[in-house]
């Protein structure tokens, strides 16, 4: 990336700030970053080294989990190792395939964060990877990408709970219901929308029709917080006429 460093505070001129969500939280993998393949292809050497099978729709069911929900179900398949033991190998591998191959930032992902920096959003990365592996590939970024991290070792209860998206939104000092939560995963949509948050869906391996999703959108490529702006808007008032009805 060859764009100067952003600071928080810097306007675009892509819509006032009175138009814009007050943050955005994003999830890590498989929306800020293409690291889902990176998982699949950890655990199923693991699970064949203690003599079990692994396939891909094993794997598929771990998309969007917590990291100690989903080394309970390896140890399931026969993993004989602690549930520490197993995210710590797992997170090691994945981070040595980052670094042997690089990370695939998702399509659009990094010139919609520079914009929200540019347009004075918060930002917080809301993950279930646990913080060192989110702080080694935010180290990648090559500028201040977020004001606050809710790592899976942060979250008070993971995903599909609201807790991590509570949690980064009271860290930001902002109401949960002037964010928009982008995510992913079907656990992560359903940690999104029970927080209260504007839920943006953006699929990547697995759909996410049907779970209630304020908009899907197939991609972020060509995005602008003015996009999100938008939504942003757009939901706040179709939520808003309801309770107007009912009082008049």
């Amino acid at each position: 990336m060859t764009s100067p460093r952003t600071l928080p505070g810097q306007q675009s001129a892509a819509a006032p700030t009175g138009q814009l969500p007050a943050a955005v939280l994003w999830d890590m993998d498989g929306t800020l970053v293409d690291t889902e393949p990176y998982w699949i292809a950890a655990e199923a050497p693991l699970v064949e080294e203690h003599g079990g099978s692994w396939t891909h729709e094993d794997a598929l069911q771990l998309v969007g989990l917590s990291l100690d929900a989903s080394a309970r179900i390896l140890q399931a398949a026969g993993v004989r190792l602690s549930e520490d033991e197993i995210i710590s190998t797992l997170s090691a591998r994945v981070i040595a395939m980052c670094a042997d191959k690089g990370v695939p930032f998702r399509p659009g992902a990094l010139e919609l964060l520079r914009d929200l920096r540019a347009s004075g959003v918060k930002t917080g990365l809301v993950t279930m990877s646990y913080r060192h592996m989110a702080l080694s590939i935010l180290d990648l970024i090559e500028f201040e990408a977020f004001d606050v991290v809710v790592a899976g070792d942060d979250a008070k209860r993971p995903k599909p709970f609201p807790d991590p998206y509570l949690q980064a939104a009271e860290a930001l000092g902002v109401d949960i219901a002037d964010t928009v939560a982008i995510e992913d995963s079907p656990n992560g949509l359903r940690s999104a929308i029970a927080s209260g948050a504007v839920a943006l869906g953006v699929p990547n391996i697995l759909p996410l029709d049907d779970l209630g999703a304020d908009a899907l959108w197939p991609t972020l490529a060509d995005r602008s917080a003015a996009d999100l702006g938008a939504l942003h808007a757009e939901r706040a008032a179709a939520k808003a006429a309801p309770a107007k009805e009912a009082s008049a």
